[in-house]
Order: structure tokens, then C-alpha cells, then sequence
């Protein structure tokens, strides 16, 4: 690493504050990035901002503090559109994450478009959100799930996807990239193949959004969904994005305030998009500070800076690849044919090892790691398994990082095995 990306890099740590605490008398060695990132300060700054002094509701009174509030939380949305390359912001849609975007077009499309005899088509390196919600619409509507398959090394099954796409099948809901395995997929190919049957596509973008520049113009989604925590934002915040000719046609997911027109005790109509989908006092201050969020995100991608970030990320992805299955026991899960396609994410199992046992280990020696299902027991299933380690790494961990990961590994297997 040159003298110019350490320093680029160190800056980019001190703009984390939590980076710097210790645990058990160890630097934290933050690695659960795929749950949750950390928050910058700018993100910070604006959270303590609002909750301190702009602390009103949205959209709904007619005075400056109220405005102030309104204006910071449109100002994300369009924020938001911007970074996905929305053509309208009307069609950002806000909510609470990732779930709940799913959920939202699980429950709305699946009431207007998918009845009885239909199908819905899912791809098996799904996270829990986008099976779930599915599941519980098929059942409503009385519907079929079926599944695109992965193969042993986490990729999807391509070659299956035709036969797959029958007449039936009334909308797509696939992985941009899993929590699990850390492959991007292969979306373009899916969307294209879709869109050639007039069957629409929504993309779970919980780990693409952080990972790979997202265009939904481009890719031709229909829908696409985010949570901000994800991307240095505020839990409880989140985005949908959907095409307008769908948003328009699918009824409300939730009634209540802000998404009105006239109400009577006989009828209500609809405001427009995108309060149509948004009830209720919203999440507003986790919301506005999406922009921030995305703003850093932004930062991390562009010129030098951005370089620098993509080098350090690829050393520590070409690092763990022939780390990792140097060691005995282990099995590393997710190596797709062109490593290019593979994020800095990694999910193990040890023979004779309890990940979770793993996970404590390494916490004594101040490494935060993920252990257990990921929310994706399907997949755990595929491979046999009941559980995973998964290290997930974010543009400001660095290289040494990864070393002292594959370190305390070691040294937590000597203790167990």
C-alpha cells in the first residue's frame, strides 16, 4: 500500500467514531458490515442536529420548524433518486428497510396482479425478507413459490432460469447480492430474460446498493429496495423504488395520515405518489439522514479516493480467497468463477466448530463477526449446514484487518478443535 492510499484510508477511518473504541482491551475490528455499517460523522452531526433542534413533523403544519424538517427530509429523497438514477423522484419511495419495501410489494402487487394458479419466482441466495413476504402473499392470493437454484459455488443456476419463466410466473424477486455468499449476480441477464415474458423484476438491494453503483434506469428493475443502515445511514430508514406504471396501478399497503386525499366514512381516495405509500408520521429524522449517508457513499467512489478504496477492497478480497481455505477445516462458500464478481464478504464453516462458539473467541480478541443463519436458512440448508461465520468488510477496514481475522481464527480453532 503507498504512502497516498494509507493516508486516504486512515482518513476515511476517522471519520468513523465507533472505529476507535476497544473491546477487551483489543482495537475493534469492526466485520459485520453485511448487518450493519457504521455511521460517519456527518451522519452523526445531522441525526443529533434534528433530534436536537428540527424536531417536527413532515408535510403537516404550517410553520418554520415543521418546514425545516420537511425540507431535509424531501431533500433525501432526492437524495435518493439521484444515487439510483431515478427518472422521477416520485417513484422513491420511503420506508423503514429493506423488509419492509418487500413486504410492500409483496402485499400491493400480489392484491392487484397474482391470483389463483400463478407463480411467484424467487432465487434461492435469498435473505429472509424477500421469502417471507412472498410466502404470505402466495398464501393469500393462492399462488406457487417457486425457486431459481444456486450452485455449489453460490452462483445461480443461468441455464435454469427459461423453463422457469412459464406464463404463470407474474413477478421475479431476486438477489442483487447475498449476505451469504457475496457473489453480485448476474441481474442484467435475469431482468432482460424477465422483461422478454412481460414478467416484472424486483431486485432485493440490501448489500448491492453499498457495494455496486446502482442505476435502476440501466438495469431496467421494476422495483428496487435498500435499507440506509446498510450505507451509513440511520436504522429504521429505507427506500423503495418503483416504476411508476406499477406504483399507480397497486393499492395502498397501510391506511392513515399523509397518504389522503379526502376522507369520508364512506370512501377515501389516494394522495399521490409517493405519499400514497407512505402512512403515518414517518421515520423522518432516520430519513433525512440518508442524504448525508449516501453523500459519504458517494465520496467513497469518486476519483482518488474511490481508487483507493477499490484497491484496498480487492487486496483484501484476493487476500481471504487464498487465506482461507488454507486452513484446516474450513470451507469457504461463495467464489464465483470470475472473482471479480465477488464482494469483500466472506461466510465459513469449520469442520467440528460451532460458529457461534468461533464468534466469541474472536470477540475476546476485539474482532466483530457475524455467526449463525445470516437470516438465510434456505441457504444453510443448500450447503447442509446449520450455520455460518461471515466476516463483511466496508471501505474503511483495512488489509491488516483481514490479517489479524485470519490470526484470531487460528487461533480460535486451536482452542476448539
Amino acid at each position: 500500500m503507498c504512502a497516498l492510499q494509507k493516508e486516504n484510508l486512515e482518513r476515511i477511518r476517522a471519520d468513523f467514531p465507533a472505529l476507535a473504541q476497544q473491546f477487551w482491551g483489543k482495537q475493534l475490528v469492526y466485520l459485520d458490515n453485511a448487518a450493519t455499517s457504521q455511521k460517519p460523522k456527518s451522519v452523526l452531526e445531522l441525526l443529533n442536529r434534528m433530534n436536537s433542534l428540527t424536531n417536527a413533523n413532515v408535510h403537516r403544519a404550517m410553520y418554520t420548524l415543521s418546514d425545516r424538517a420537511t425540507e431535509l427530509y424531501e431533500a433525501a429523497r432526492t437524495a435518493a433518486a439521484s444515487f439510483i438514477n431515478a427518472s422521477e423522484r416520485e417513484c422513491v419511495i420511503f420506508t423503514s428497510g429493506t423488509t419492509a419495501s418487500i413486504n410492500l410489494v409483496a402485499s400491493s402487487f400480489s392484491r392487484r396482479y397474482i391470483g389463483k394458479g400463478d407463480k411467484i419466482l424467487i432465487t434461492a441466495d435469498s435473505h429472509h425478507s424477500n421469502i417471507v413476504p412472498w410466502q404470505l402473499a402466495a398464501s393469500a392470493c393462492g399462488a406457487e413459490i417457486v425457486v431459481l437454484p444456486i450452485k455449489d459455488n453460490g452462483e445461480w443456476e443461468m441455464e435454469a432460469l427459461p423453463a422457469l419463466l412459464s406464463k404463470e410466473v407474474k413477478i421475479v424477486a431476486a438477489t442483487h447480492i447475498s449476505n451469504v455468499l457475496g457473489i453480485v449476480n448476474p441481474v442484467e441477464k435475469l431482468i432482460e430474460a424477465a422483461h422478454s415474458c412481460n414478467i416484472p423484476v424486483l431486485l432485493d438491494g440490501a448489500q448491492g446498493i453499498v457495494h455496486q453503483k446502482v442505476d435502476v434506469k440501466a438495469l431496467d428493475c421494476d422495483f428496487y429496495a435498500f435499507s440506509a443502515h446498510k450505507i451509513y445511514g440511520e436504522t429504521g430508514s429505507g427506500v423503495l423504488y418503483g416504476k411508476r406504471k406499477w406504483l399507480e396501478e397497486m393499492p395502498p399497503y397501510m391506511g392513515g395520515g399523509d397518504m389522503v386525499g379526502t376522507v369520508t366514512f364512506q370512501k377515501t381516495t389516494y394522495a399521490p405518489l409517493p405519499l400514497k405509500f407512505e402512512a403515518g408520521t414517518p421515520n423522518f429524522i432516520a430519513n433525512a439522514a440518508l442524504a448525508p449517508a449516501l453523500e459519504y457513499a458517494s465520496l467513497l467512489r469518486k476519483g482518488e479516493m474511490g481508487r483507493d478504496v477499490a484497491e484496498s477492497e480487492r487486496a483484501i478480497v484476493e487476500y481471504l480467497l487464498e487465506a482461507l481455505p488454507k486452513i484446516n477445516g474450513v470451507r469457504l462458500y461463495g467464489i464465483p468463477a470470475d472473482i471479480s464478481r465477488k464482494i469483500p464478504l466472506f461466510s465459513i464453516n469449520v469442520q467440528g466448530c460451532n460458529s457461534g462458539d468461533i464468534a466469541q473467541i474472536l470477540d475476546k480478541l476485539g474482532i466483530a463477526a457475524r455467526s449463525g443463519m445470516m437470516c438465510a436458512e434456505p441457504v444453510m440448508s443448500r450447503y447442509g449446514i446449520t450455520g455460518m461465520l461471515r466476516a463483511s468488510f466496508a471501505p474503511y477496514n483495512t488489509l491488516q484487518e483481514a490479517e489479524l481475522y485470519v490470526e484470531g481464527l487460528k487461533r480460535a480453532l486451536a482452542m476448539l478443535l
